[in-house]
């Protein structure tokens, strides 16, 4: 889509729940059966919400909400934390910096996790 086309796209006043739905999907790179494999619904199911024909129900809201990076009122009513535009892609550098967070935070998962067992040895051997 164009920018002419995105822009307003998702305003409250010309965005349907459907539309919201859709065009998040699209910005996270799902396909309709990815993103309802992943929510535990049927195919049908997906498309009846992108095609306003359903709404899911506050469970599988919140699944859909947190799957898609955005917040449940912006879903049901377009106001608050959604996507700006179709063509809405994370700079490289962002990348880089979640990449280098990730790294780090399973090298620390890693020495807590050795520091658990190692602990839990010290408590087995003193109960013995």
């Amino acid at each position: 889509m164009s920018e002419e086309m995105t822009s307003g796209w998702f305003d409250p006043e010309t965005s349907t729940f459907g539309d919201r739905v859709a065009g998040a999907r699209e910005v996270a790179g799902m396909s309709q059966e990815e993103l309802s494999k992943r929510i535990g619904v049927k195919l049908v199911t997906l498309q009846n919400w992108e095609n306003d024909m359903a709404e899911p129900r506050a469970n599988k809201l919140n699944m859909l909400a947190g799957i898609l990076n955005v917040t449940m009122m912006w879903l049901l009513e377009g106001e608050g934390e959604g996507i700006t535009s179709l063509d809405a892609q994370p700079e490289a550098s962002d990348m880089a910096g979640i990449i280098t967070e990730i790294v780090d935070l399973k090298a620390r998962s890693l020495r807590t996790a050795n520091r658990l067992s190692a602990l839990e040895k010290r408590l087995r051997a003193w109960g013995s």
